[in-house]
């Protein structure tokens, strides 16, 4: 029984995910930075095959400490996406028994001014780094997500506690962790929480929730949960990004459609208009395909259903099946502006057919009379 536990050793890693431009060219970034940043590599053991890796490593870069408040410094570092996420990552090392450690997730995972100094940090960067930035945006789209790595938890005779004693004896603080909840909830949430739990080894545990995660396990091996969770949390924003990028554009085309609809000559502008519509949908397809494809997990069952577990519960799916909506509409809406044109384009060459047809006639008409 983990009842008598009187020592958990871990850390808190908060994480701030940024959308701040169109892409950033990794190549010119790593020239950039130098031997200050590096990609992302090695992150997956437990005999991962070796195609369960990166199609385009992220750069990390670390960062000087952050200073809170009471004199604290916890450790910061950026993770740079080729898709234009910038992720700042802060750890906050503790060390207690469950009460404490409740205590201190209750006020990191609530604490504000956490992520304004985590906005201004990744601000700061990415000026810095503004010369690989293509096309950057002033207004950030953002996520955060708060993971509780439990790195070492001792029974009282200095065993590691396994998972299922976890579970068995701490399922209500476990939940807690996971909701950013402060008060015990009630069992039937607490088991929808833990029913999806993970674990590869008797001593390790992964328990995944839409704004935080838990994960029981060594910090070497904790690093790929960390990474998938991380990558998960990064398609999210960027589908988001893209649900608000399909509904400007919709909103568009439907006023483009709008303008022309009474104005007959307008209409042979709709292929202009259709092809600069349909281009970005074209664009949009082939990111969502490449955000899809980032990380691969074929065959690997593990680290499979983590991610499967962490987009079901962030609501992956939702938004990607949001955006492939509004790109099937795009695509409908895109035939029927060139029906549109090419309805006009008939009428206009019967129209003229129908005129010189009528000038032939009132010309042979003109001739009958001069020769009578």
């Amino acid at each position: 029984m983990l009842k008598d536990l009187v020592l958990l050793r871990g850390c808190f890693r908060l994480l701030f995910l940024y959308d701040v431009a169109e892409a950033i060219d990794l190549t010119k970034l790593r020239q950039l930075l130098g031997p200050r940043g590096g990609p992302v590599k090695g992150v997956f053991p437990r005999r991962t095959p070796e195609y369960v890796r990166f199609e385009q490593a992220p750069i990390i870069e670390p960062a000087e400490p952050l200073s809170l408040g009471g004199g604290q410094r916890v450790a910061c570092s950026l993770k740079y996406y080729a898709f234009a996420v910038v992720v700042v990552q802060l750890e906050i090392p503790f060390e207690g028994d469950w009460n404490a450690v409740l205590t201190q997730a209750s006020r990191w995972i609530d604490a504000g001014e956490i992520d304004a100094h985590a906005r201004e940090i990744g601000r700061r960067h990415v000026e810095n780094i503004a010369a690989t930035v293509i096309r950057p945006t002033q207004d950030w789209l953002s996520e955060s997500y708060f993971i509780t790595n439990l790195e070492q938890i001792l029974k009282p005779g200095g065993e590691p506690a396994k998972a299922t004693e976890l579970l068995a004896d701490h399922p209500d603080e476990i939940a807690e962790l996971v909701r950013g909840e402060s008060t015990p909830l009630a069992p039937t949430v607490t088991h929808e929480i833990l029913e999806t739990s993970v674990s590869y080894y008797p001593t390790d545990l992964v328990v995944v929730g839409s704004t935080a995660a838990v994960i029981y396990d060594r910090p070497e091996d904790a690093a790929a949960t960390f990474q998938v969770l991380e990558y998960a949390k990064m398609q999210l924003l960027e589908f988001r990004y893209y649900d608000g990028l399909m509904t400007k554009l919709l909103s568009d085309v439907y006023d483009a459609l709008e303008a022309k609809r009474n104005f007959f000559l307008q209409r042979w502008s709709l292929p202009r208009e259709a092809e600069r519509f349909n281009t970005i949908r074209l664009d949009v397809m082939e990111l969502t395909e490449r955000i899809d494809n980032a990380i691969k997990f074929v065959s690997d069952v593990y680290y499979a259903r983590i991610y499967r577990e962490a987009a079901a519960r962030l609501g992956v799916s939702e938004y990607r099946n949001l955006v492939d909506e509004k790109l099937r509409t795009m695509g409908e809406l895109y035939d029927f502006m060139v029906d549109q044109f090419n309805e006009s384009r008939s009428f206009v060459l019967e129209v003229a057919v129908a005129v010189m047809a009528l000038l032939d006639v009132i010309l042979f008409a003109i001739l009958l009379a001069k020769g009578g």
